[in-house]
């Protein structure tokens, strides 16, 4: 596993517990770089088969939770929200589709799983993931999405 700081492909594990989904086991890694020694966090997954998100276009894509982990991290900038939370929620849109035995999703399904946990999560994260995910071309699709918030 390379340090993220310094490159370095070499780490010892500093203690390992399963994830809060209970579905990967969280690893706390130091880097053995005598320079470095920064300590990080790496997840390790079962390989199941992948998940495909059907686009809007029809086109197959794999299932990115990177991807979508930059795209929650957006909309989350500048609110308290800690990166767990985030990882927590994907995992949880995972477990569903993979307990239902599905491994294709279409992408506007995919985008509502989001919103609906966001919702709960926090209400300006919300609003800003829906705001790419609907495509507002104007103010009234912004109004209009405000009025479903309670």
């Amino acid at each position: 596993m390379r340090c993220p700081k310094c490159g370095y492909t070499e780490s010892r594990v500093i203690d390992s517990r399963p994830a809060e989904s209970g579905d990967a086991i969280r690893r706390r890694r130091e880097c053995l770089n005598p320079d470095c020694r920064t300590r990080f966090t790496t997840y390790e997954r079962r390989e199941e088969h992948p998940l495909q998100v059907r686009k809007r276009n029809g086109s197959l894509e794999t299932f990115d939770r990177d991807k979508l982990l930059a795209s929650l991290m957006t909309a989350t900038v500048k609110r308290d929200i800690p990166i767990e939370k985030l990882n927590s929620l994907i995992s949880d849109i995972e477990s569903e589709l993979r307990n239902d035995f599905r491994t294709e999703v279409d992408s506007r399904e995919l985008g509502d799983m989001i919103l609906r946990r966001l919702l709960k999560l926090d209400k300006v994260a919300y609003v800003r993931f829906a705001s790419v995910y609907k495509d507002f071309q104007d103010l009234d699709g912004f109004y209009k999405e405000l009025g479903n918030i309670k």
